[in-house]
């Protein structure tokens, strides 16, 4: 079944992303800050082999640039590079150990390798580091559901959902945990509410998928 990795990409300033080209322009052109908001701008746009090309020239121009790092990592886990991902959040780790989202991105990673207990570690220490961030919830969710540990699972979505109640991947995750647990009109109900807030079409197919299976099972079969 199709998931959603819980991932953050650093901003160039605080404010939204609508300032991006404004930052970018003011930047010295060939500095680290300017090949960071270029990469960011590609990273937004979905086009994450070009955002790695110019984290990397970020780095190569300023290597102590540790969102750099913590940027190319969230582009390596889309791009199912989970190993370069760890390498990079190590790296930004290394620089300075209380970084939330350099844990965050990590266990995405970990996660896609299957390392959920690892996930589930790094998720608590970006929570103690901040717990106002609800990817950190998204990802152990991920990791609990996968452990089969669907209370823990579900608990973490609300946590997350608390946070940001606009979040669908929180709604995805849940409906998710309740499929399994067979709490069906549970799941038919985050599932809708996700396809009304995602822009991810491969996930809104699978939420429609399975709210169809859910509302119109099989018929079961007996050996005669």
């Amino acid at each position: 079944m199709p998931r959603r990795l819980g991932l953050i990409f650093l901003a160039v300033t605080s404010l939204f992303a609508v300032i991006l080209l404004a930052a970018c322009e003011a930047a010295p052109k060939g500095s680290g800050e300017w090949y960071f908001a270029r990469a960011y701008q590609y990273a937004l746009n979905g086009d994450y082999k070009d955002a790695v090309i110019n984290y990397t020239d970020a780095i190569k121009v300023e290597p102590l640039l540790s969102k750099a790092y913590v940027n190319r990592a969230a582009a390596y886990v889309l791009l199912q590079e989970y190993d370069m991902a760890i390498a990079d959040c190590d790296k930004a780790l290394s620089q300075d150990q209380n970084l939330p989202l350099a844990y965050i991105n990590r266990a995405s990673a970990d996660n896609g390798l299957t390392n959920y207990n690892q996930a589930i570690q790094d998720c608590d220490k970006a929570i103690t580091l901040d717990y106002n961030l609800p990817q950190a919830y998204i990802n152990r969710a991920d990791a609990y559901y996968y452990q089969g540990n669907m209370g823990d699972s579900i608990a973490d979505c609300d946590e997350a959902l608390e946070i940001d109640p606009s979040l669908p991947d929180g709604y995805y995750h849940r409906a998710l945990a309740y499929q399994a647990l067979g709490k069906n009109d549970q799941a038919i109900a985050d599932y809708e509410r996700f396809m009304t807030m995602s822009k991810d079409n491969t996930l809104i197919q699978n939420a429609q998928l399975q709210i169809n299976k859910l509302t119109n099972p099989a018929p079961s079969t007996t050996n005669h």
